[in-house]
């Protein structure tokens, strides 16, 4: 069976009603980063991050995964599956993937908000959509924060991305401006034999390697398009 791995950012989960960050009216034009998500927001006041996190928290558990994380999904019958997202949602598991490797953490777990904290490797999942700053806390007292890598940090799940990547025969790029690194590298370590597709509606303003096949479409049209030509 062969190895195919979806790459996806915030364009996947925005036909789901999720705000991106970067995008016109995204969540960023209402925030400043340096406020809600970098390691300095959390010691100045980390009540404002933590309210910040338990609205988007509560935008994704009303959200529901869209027909391109449902197509995605079916894709396990045919092929060896991974996952790798940017996105802190958990539309890709609600939809059914078992292999999902969040690159930046996932906003329904959390995390102790203690020294290191970025290196984290115990998560504590949320109930409901509310971390209380003052009675939701770790074994050795810290305050949980959210599980989502902020801006300033290290991205533990690299290291493992990269092996995925490495291994695929299929890889496909969707809803991800590619302009956050180090994850954006990960286009460059796909294998010579690998075909690879890239799926935006702005993927012809994208400077791509060569190997991508280029598919201006939403995520829901672009792989019922790939859907299509991966099963027949």
């Amino acid at each position: 069976m062969q190895n195919l791995v979806v790459f996806s950012g915030a364009g996947m989960s925005a036909e789901s009603g999720i705000q991106t960050f970067r995008d016109h009216d995204g969540l960023w034009e209402n925030y400043n980063i340096e406020d809600v998500a970098t390691p300095e927001a959390w010691a100045r006041n980390p009540q404002l991050v933590q309210d910040f996190y338990n609205q988007r928290r509560k935008h994704i558990l009303h959200a529901q995964p869209n027909r391109a994380h449902q197509l995605i999904a079916q894709l396990q019958q045919h092929y060896h599956l991974n996952v790798i997202t940017q996105n802190i949602d958990d539309l890709h598991e609600r939809a059914g993937n078992d292999n999902v490797l969040h690159l930046h953490g996932n906003i329904r777990f959390a995390k102790s908000s203690g020294p290191h904290a970025e290196y984290a490797t115990e998560f504590y999942p949320i109930e409901g959509w509310e971390l209380n700053l003052e009675t939701d806390r770790c074994p050795l007292g810290y305050p949980l924060r959210p599980h989502v890598v902020w801006f300033g940090e290290a991205v533990p799940a690299y290291a493992e991305a990269q092996k995925i990547v490495q291994h695929a025969d299929i890889f496909i790029v969707i809803g991800s401006s590619l302009e956050v690194y180090p994850v954006a590298g990960l286009i460059h370590e796909i294998p010579l034999h690998c075909k690879a597709y890239y799926i935006d509606p702005k993927a012809h303003q994208q400077t791509m390697p060569p190997q991508y096949q280029l598919i201006a479409q939403t995520a829901t049209e672009g792989m019922q398009q790939l859907f299509t030509l991966l099963t027949t």
